[in-house]
């Protein structure tokens, strides 16, 4: 699906140009966390993707606000061997580094012998149509985020932002990009959302089959104005990984969605 509104364009020196879709809702020059995200995923992907490899695991660190200037994503290897393959990246603008990113790529190879424990995630995603983005709470799936407002486990399904306009959406980065919602539906209560992601983490054992990824709370453990929320990931088939975020309580800046939103919830 290629209707749906991207984050950046790319110029010549490969630097991210923000769109209007990557700004946030901390402040008003302040890029979303989907945002920096997919551009350390895309870059990532695109630099040491290799065939044959699972990318099981993306971290990134969001230690300082990225405004809406060009974005510089650096990238290096770590470790390139026969199972495994680690790679990081360094996300700046000018001469301020705001994130760093790892990804962990495994060699897909024949499961053990035997039979195993497995965790079991039910997930009912409604009959979609469109873009649109849809919640659940306590109450059925609607497309008003509105509904939702209150201290009730949370679900999402949607279809993320794109990263690069004109470009061909990669599974890996959408779970990205989906995945930093996992506040979403962790850290979203009575009066909205109060909690800043510092971090994401991703893990995957498969990557994502058609457009809609949908993200159910898992966990949300909360002391000292901190954050810890899981939330497991799902496409149309089943779930895929799991998202992790910590975060830290910006309560002078709570985003409350009670006026509700119609169009994605771009943070």
């Amino acid at each position: 699906m290629t209707d749906m509104p991207s984050m950046f364009t790319v110029d010549d020196a490969g630097r991210y140009l923000p769109t209007r879709w990557a700004f946030g809702r901390w402040g008003a020059d302040m890029l979303s966390g989907p945002a920096v995200c997919g551009a350390a995923a895309r870059t990532l992907d695109r630099d040491h993707g290799r065939a044959g490899f699972i990318p099981v695991r993306f971290t990134i660190d969001l230690f300082k606000a990225a405004k809406g200037q060009p974005l510089e994503v650096h990238t290096e290897v770590i470790r390139e061997g026969g199972r495994i393959h680690i790679s990081q990246a360094s996300l700046r603008q000018g001469d301020t580094e705001v994130a760093q990113a790892r990804l962990v790529q495994l060699r897909a190879t024949d499961a053990p012998h035997g039979q195993e424990w497995h965790s079991e995630h039910p997930f009912d995603p409604p009959a979609d149509a469109g873009l649109n983005w849809w919640y659940r709470s306590d109450h059925d799936w609607s497309t008003d985020i509105s509904d939702h407002q209150n201290p009730g486990r949370k679900s999402l399904w949607t279809v993320p932002l794109g990263a690069v306009e004109g470009e061909e959406r990669r599974p890996f980065v959408e779970a990205v990009i989906a995945a930093e919602s996992t506040s979403l539906v962790t850290n979203f209560g009575s009066e909205g959302v109060g909690y800043i992601n510092g971090d994401l983490t991703v893990a995957l054992d498969r990557l994502p089959v058609g457009d809609r990824i949908g993200l159910h709370a898992q966990s949300h453990l909360t002391a000292n104005g901190v954050s810890v929320g899981t939330a497991t990931i799902f496409d149309s088939s089943g779930p895929i990984g799991t998202g992790m975020v910590t975060a830290l309580g910006n309560s002078a800046a709570q985003i409350d969605f009670s006026q509700g939103m119609k169009v994605p919830p771009i943070r």
